[in-house]
């Protein structure tokens, strides 16, 4: 599988940027220096205006939004946001991208690595990377030098992959945190899909496939590659999208939006771990939350503008009622982000 082409995150703070009572996730990322994140190579810096910022929020909402819409809805015309989006999407500052949700592609298990290596860590986590059950791998500075995400079918295969990371040459330790349910993430809908993989015929993951390609593909160009006529096509799309089948939304690289620190968090909680849950879930900074088992009960993401944010939020979280204890990582570069995984049977 090929790595991302830069960090992105998904961006759904509170308009105001220094407030941590909202709700919102990361992407996780790439290139990131200890104290700043870098540019991916090959892409220019972009500014943002007002305008870009708008477009951009709107693109994170829904993905597909229509020209027409989104030109209503940021004051400009058809044209003028046509050109705009483009040029975001040329700098490689925004991608629009489709996510299947993981249970229609049969991948039910899933589990955050921290992995500690001897000598060359990154050596490490481009072995990782190879693997195809390996939709995320960072190198990070913290008390292990490598983090990664594991989406299998099924427990029994997430085990064979976790021995399968245990076993690669460098590798010294493995400290594996079971997800149980994500909490947070802009990659997933909030709730299960409502249509199920065994409503799905061969033209919808066809669809699909073709969203996944293209997240903003016309109707009528995706109707041409299917064989279908625009309207089938339009219904067929719009009931894989609300049946919460696949998402499509726009991401972001961090720095553009003035949040290039990354934190990755483990949190110990006493008593129960709803409540606790539901308090970072608000916090704005904190950008992915997952329930686990494991040396924690709870597993996480912080995006934010600045190291002095990031400690904030950390100091935030230890003050939290049921909250004994938080561990933290700083991520230090993407080795790997892809989480277009195909299904077991594919």
């Amino acid at each position: 599988m090929s790595t991302a082409t830069g960090p992105y995150v998904r961006d759904t703070r509170h308009p105001s940027a220094g407030d941590n009572s909202g709700g919102r996730e990361c992407l996780r990322t790439r290139a990131h220096h200890a104290s700043r994140a870098a540019e991916p190579k090959g892409s220019a810096p972009v500014d943002l205006d007002r305008i870009d910022l708008a477009v951009v929020r709107e693109l994170q909402t829904d993905g597909r939004l229509t020209y027409e819409t989104l030109a209503q809805r940021v004051g400009l015309s058809r044209p003028a946001t046509r050109a705009r989006v483009q040029r975001l999407l040329d700098s490689s500052a925004v991608r629009v991208v489709a996510v299947i949700h993981p249970a229609v592609r049969g991948l039910t298990a899933s589990a955050h690595l921290s992995i500690d290596a001897h000598g060359e860590a990154e050596r490490v986590a481009r072995e990782i990377a190879a693997m195809p059950q390996a939709p995320f791998v960072t190198l990070t500075a913290g008390r292990r030098a490598i983090m990664t995400e594991l989406r299998t079918a099924g427990y029994g295969e997430l085990d064979r992959a976790i021995e399968q990371v245990r076993s690669l040459p460098g590798v010294s330790m493995v400290d594996p945190l079971i997800a149980i349910r994500h909490l947070k993430d802009p990659y997933l809908p909030a709730e299960e899909p409502t249509v199920s993989a065994d409503e799905l015929d061969a033209t919808d993951r066809q669809i699909l496939d073709e969203l996944e390609r293209d997240g903003r593909l016309p109707f009528a160009e995706l109707a041409e590659r299917v064989g279908l006529s625009a309207g089938a096509t339009r219904s067929r799309t719009l009931r894989l999208l609300e049946g919460g089948v696949v998402k499509v939304l726009a991401l972001v690289r961090p720095e553009v939006l003035g949040l290039g620190y990354l934190c990755g968090f483990a949190v110990r909680v006493e008593g129960a771990r709803e409540p606790v849950a539901r308090t970072l879930a608000g916090f704005s900074r904190v950008s992915f939350l997952s329930a686990c088992i494991g040396r924690a009960e709870l597993v996480g993401t912080i995006t934010a503008e600045s190291l002095t944010a990031v400690r904030a939020t950390l100091d935030e979280m230890r003050a939290c009622t049921g909250v004994r204890e938080v561990e933290s990582w700083v991520h230090l570069e993407l080795v790997k982000e892809r989480y277009d995984l195909e299904s077991p049977e594919a």
